[in-house]
C-alpha cells in the first residue's frame, strides 16, 4: 500500500539524519583533537518501484566513511619531536603495552601526527601509548638498507639519555707555519718551537695526543727548504708511527707552499687529498699536510712558528642533551661532548587507497585489504612528504561546516518525522470511514 510506504519512509528518514546526527556530534566533539579524521555521511535513495498508477516509497539509507586522504591544517609547537606530515604518508607507531612486554616485531599502526617525549625508560611515546618507530642506525650513522614492504627492520626508538657515546678522531688538519729561516745555513732552531702536540680520541673516548715535531734540514750553505716531520703516538707508548721529508717551495708565484711530501715510514702522502694515513694504536687516521703548491696547509714563510689552525674531528664520552627529527626523518641526538649523531630514521608509510585504512581508537589506523598493501618510504621521495618537527596536525573537522550540516540534518530529521505525522493522521481518517 502506497501509504504504507510512506511512513516506511519517513521511519527511514528518521533512521539516516540520526546516523548522520551521530557522524557530526563526532566531528565537533574532536574538533580540538590533533590528527583527528572527520567523519561523512553520504545518503542513497532505495527505489522499490510502481506498479500501475501506484509508486511505492523506498526511502533512504546512509553510509559513512572516514576521510583520511584529507589533512588538517599544521601548529607550531615548542617540543622538538611533536611530529606532523607535510604531505601524503603516516607515522609508524606500535602499542606501548605491547614494547613494554617485550614482543620483538609489535603490530605496526599508523597515524599521521604525534606528541612524542621520551619516558622513563626512554622510549619516544605519546601520552596515550603510541611509541614511534624506526630504522636503527649503525655506529658510523649510516642506515642499513631494510627491506620496505615488511615491518621487520621497525624498532621502538629508544633514547637513553644517560647512555654515553664517544666519537673516535678519524682526521686531523695540520695548519702550521714554519720559519724559513731555520733551514739557511747556520740557523738553529729551538725543539720546542717545533714540537706540537694534538689531542685526539680513541674508540673508548679516552683522551690521546699525537706528537708531531719537525727538524729543519740545516745545509753548509744557502738554504735548504726542507724539513723531517715525525709523529709518534701516545697511546703507543711514544712509538714512531711516521716520518717524512719536507720540501717547500721558494719560488715566487709559490713561495713558501709545500713542494713534496716524501715517506720514510707511514703510509704514502696522497697528492689527490693532500693527506698522509698513519696508524695509532685504535686504527687508522689521516693526517691533513695540505695540497702541493696550495697554501692550504704547511707552510714555511718569515721567521716564526704558528700553528695557525690545528683541527681534529672526533669526541670523548657524552650524554645525551637533546633530540630532535629533521624533516627526512633522520632522528639526531646531540650529546654534551658536542657532537650530533644520527641513531634512527623514521620511514613514512603509504598504501594506495588512504581512505580504505581501518580506523582505531586514538588516531591510529591499521592497513586492510581495502587500502592495499603499505610501503615504507624515505620521507621526502616517491608520493610521500616530509616530516615537520616542532608541528602537530590539527583535526581535519571544520566546527562551522559541522554546525551548518547540523541545522540541514534537525530539519531534513523534523521533516521525516512530519510524514510520519501526516501518514498516522490519514491512517486515522482512513479508520474513521467505517465509523
Amino acid at each position: 500500500m502506497t501509504i504504507s510506504s510512506s511512513l516506511n519512509a519517513g521511519v527511514a528518514g528518521l533512521t539516516a539524519n540520526a546516523a548522520r546526527l551521530a557522524t557530526i556530534s563526532d566531528n565537533i566533539s574532536n574538533s580540538s583533537t590533533p590528527g583527528y579524521k572527520r567523519v561523512q555521511s553520504d545518503f542513497n535513495s532505495l527505489v522499490i518501484g510502481s506498479s500501475g498508477s501506484g509508486y511505492t516509497a523506498g526511502g533512504v539509507r546512509a553510509t559513512s566513511s572516514r576521510v583520511i586522504d584529507e589533512q588538517g591544517s599544521r601548529v607550531g609547537t615548542n617540543n622538538a619531536t611533536d611530529l606532523a606530515i607535510n604531505g601524503r604518508g603516516m607515522l609508524p607507531v606500535a602499542n606501548i603495552t605491547e614494547v613494554e612486554s617485550g614482543i620483538l616485531n609489535p603490530a605496526m599502526l599508523l597515524t599521521s601526527t604525534g606528541s612524542f617525549n621520551t619516558n622513563d625508560d626512554g622510549v619516544l611515546t605519546t601520552e596515550s601509548g603510541l611509541v614511534l618507530m624506526g630504522w636503527p642506525a649503525l655506529p658510523d650513522g649510516s642506515i642499513p638498507n631494510f627491506p620496505r614492504d615488511t615491518t621487520s627492520g621497525l624498532e621502538p626508538i629508544v633514547l637513553n639519555r644517560s647512555q654515553l657515546s664517544s666519537e673516535p678522531t678519524t682526521e686531523v688538519n695540520l695548519g702550521i707555519n714554519l720559519p724559513a729561516t731555520s733551514t739557511e745555513a747556520g740557523g738553529t732552531p729551538d725543539p720546542a718551537d717545533t714540537t706540537t702536540t694534538i689531542a685526539y680520541y680513541d674508540n673508548l673516548g679516552r683522551a690521546e695526543g699525537i706528537t708531531v715535531e719537525f727538524e729543519a734540514t740545516v745545509p753548509a750553505s744557502g738554504t735548504s727548504n726542507e724539513w723531517t716531520m715525525r709523529l709518534t703516538d701516545s697511546a703507543s707508548g711514544g712509538a714512531l708511527i711516521g716520518e717524512y721529508t719536507l720540501t717547500f717551495n721558494d719560488s715566487q708565484t709559490d713561495g713558501g707552499s709545500l713542494a713534496s711530501v716524501t715517506a720514510i715510514s707511514g703510509g704514502a702522502y696522497d697528492a689527490t687529498t693532500g693527506s698522509v694515513i698513519v696508524n695509532v694504536a685504535g686504527g687508522a687516521i689521516e693526517v691533513d699536510v695540505g695540497l702541493i703548491g696550495r697554501s692550504n696547509g704547511l707552510t714555511q714563510l718569515g721567521d716564526e712558528w704558528v700553528a695557525a689552525n690545528i683541527s681534529r674531528d672526533g669526541a670523548p664520552a657524552g650524554n645525551i642533551v637533546d633530540v630532535q627529527i629533521d624533516q627526512n626523518g633522520f632522528v639526531l641526538a646531540s650529546f654534551d661532548s658536542g657532537i650530533t649523531r644520527t641513531v634512527y630514521q623514521v620511514p613514512l608509510v603509504d598504501v594506495p587507497n588512504m581512505n580504505g585504512l581501518q580506523t582505531l581508537d586514538r588516531q591510529t589506523f591499521l592497513p586492510t585489504t581495502d587500502s592495499g598493501s603499505f610501503f615504507l618510504w624515505d620521507a621526502g621521495s616517491g608520493p610521500v612528504g616530509d616530516v615537520a618537527s616542532f608541528a602537530l596536525e590539527e583535526s581535519n573537522a571544520d566546527v562551522a561546516t559541522e554546525l551548518t550540516q547540523m541545522i540541514t540534518t534537525q530539519r531534513a530529521y523534523s521533516s521525516s518525522a512530519k510524514v510520519i505525522q501526516t501518514v498516522d493522521e490519514m491512517l486515522q481518517e482512513t479508520t474513521n470511514i467505517k465509523r
